[in-house]
């Protein structure tokens, strides 16, 4: 039965706003045949234990947004979901008894709609063998295979009897980074590494392809590499046009915010502000630059939104040189370009580029102007600003936090200096292990909650290097 929803919309025009609507992905079996040789190609920093990400981890993460987002699917059948013998069955996308949320959407099984089709089923294997270069002879297997066998190969580079034809994706769990919500138009994003092309591939063919979409097939806009790409001298090119969406924040109903970091390239922003300037999809669009290290990656690596006057943050990307540090000796000989200070450039159309001197004061700006907040602005620091958990802390994802609504965020439970400075600045913490079943017995009403972070088990996904803002593409949110 493909997944229909007459009540289905796209709209996203903050950060925290009511989240109603998001696509995940949830780990397959492709995490588990990482190898050592091939993690760093495959974007992966370690090895995991996949059977722990899935039963201990992120289970409860799927729990948690049924909770907020579609409770009918869940309340009043935990025990039932959580006992040996159920077998996990909810959580997969293949079983009959897998939830198939229309809020809490999994991509595997929009693919498996989508092959059921099959000239699209037939294109879909062609351009997959192209870029994998499979022969001719599986390309017809392929598409003579079951639709929901053939989106889990797709998806785990697997066939049904455990054989590896192709490599898997395992970053298809950061479904943020494939495509972003900008109030109701859908940006396709470019990732920058070739690991992540049949994700991107995949990603294309459901928005254009699944009836779920079919009202905004309009309003997706795609990113072109620039003219006469083909001729720049080499493979790898700092040029290249690439955008990723970690990269990217829609931060009020007009404002958007690009990072340019290790992922996203000027090129990929500059072709984005064009699109969406142009369209009037937007009326202002803010670059941050930051420094292309691994341990950024992306802008949500270093802040995101708590609440309309609160964010979390990484201290040492914000500040700027003291007056001490100018007048010292060192200082008459040293380049005068900070490399590791964000370059902010705000573009508006018709209108000058405005700077800003710091990522706090754009934030600041942000939270006052674009969402009127009455109270003062709030900056809550990774690792509560001391060295070195502050570093320590922002590698584990202390700043990738997902707003469920205004002042409630879900994050890892690892980051112990950043829930002290949530606990200091008067947030409650709770764990999900605690919370779960307060839902379930009507104790707390997750539509009640203000102003909570909320902590989850990490031992493995911090491995994979991203946290729940990667870890969603929300498609729809209530307005601020």
């Amino acid at each position: 039965m493909i997944l229909n929803d007459q009540d289905f919309k796209i709209d996203v025009t903050s950060e925290i706003g009511n989240l109603r609507t998001l696509l995940v992905h949830s780990p397959d079996s492709g995490l588990g045949k990482v190898v050592p040789s091939k993690a760093q190609d495959w974007l992966f920093e370690d090895i995991v234990h996949l059977d722990t990400m899935r039963r201990k981890e992120y289970d409860y993460y799927i729990k948690l947004l049924l909770y907020f987002l579609d409770p009918d699917k869940i309340h009043g059948k935990l025990n039932q979901i959580d006992s040996p013998e159920a077998n996990r069955d909810f959580f997969k996308p293949d079983n009959a008894g897998f939830h198939n949320s229309a809020r809490v959407i999994e991509i595997q099984t929009l693919l498996s709609d989508i092959l059921q089709q099959t000239d699209i089923r037939k294109k879909l294997v062609a351009a997959v063998c192209a870029i994998e270069s499979c022969n001719y002879r599986m390309q017809l297997q392929l598409i003579n295979t079951n639709p929901v066998e053939l989106a889990k190969i797709f998806i785990s580079g697997s066939l049904a009897d455990d054989t590896m034809i192709f490599a898997p994706i395992p970053n298809l769990i950061f479904s943020r980074d494939l495509g972003i919500t900008i109030n109701n138009h859908i940006l396709l994003n470019r990732p920058a590494k070739k690991a992540r092309s049949r994700e991107t591939l995949l990603m294309r063919y459901i928005f254009f392809n699944h009836p779920l979409f079919a009202a905004y097939r309009d309003n997706i806009i795609e990113i072109s590499e620039n003219k006469q790409h083909f001729l720049r001298p080499g493979e790898v090119n700092e040029e290249k046009t690439t955008i990723e969406g970690g990269d990217v924040m829609m931060v009020s109903p007009q404002h958007l915010i690009i990072g340019c970091s290790e992922r996203t390239s000027i090129s990929g922003a500059n072709e984005a502000i064009k699109l969406l300037l142009e369209g009037d999809v937007v009326t202002k669009v803010s670059i941050v630059k930051i420094p292309h290290k691994r341990d950024y990656m992306h802008i949500d690596t270093v802040f995101t939104q708590v609440k309309r006057n609160v964010w979390v943050l990484l201290r040492s990307l914000t500040i700027t040189e003291t007056e001490q540090s100018q007048r010292e000796p060192i200082a008459w000989f040293a380049d005068k370009k900070n490399k590791d200070k964000p370059e902010i450039v705000q573009f508006r159309k018709d209108k000058k580029p405005k700077t800003f001197n710091t990522l706090e004061d754009l934030l600041d700006n942000i939270s006052q102007k674009d969402l009127e907040s009455t109270e003062p602005t709030k900056f809550i620091y990774s690792g509560n600003d001391e060295f070195p958990y502050d570093a320590r802390e922002q590698w584990t994802d202390s700043c990738n936090l997902l707003a469920l609504k205004d002042g409630v965020v879900v994050g890892y439970d690892r980051n112990d200096k950043t829930v002290e400075a949530f606990k200091q600045s008067g947030f409650e913490v709770i764990h999900v292990t605690d919370l779960l079943p307060k839902f379930e017995s009507g104790e707390l009403n997750p539509q009640s909650m203000t102003d909570t972070l909320i902590l989850m088990p990490s031992a493995e996904l911090s491995r994979a290097r991203g946290g729940f803002h990667c870890m969603s593409m929300p498609l729809n949110r209530d307005k601020v």
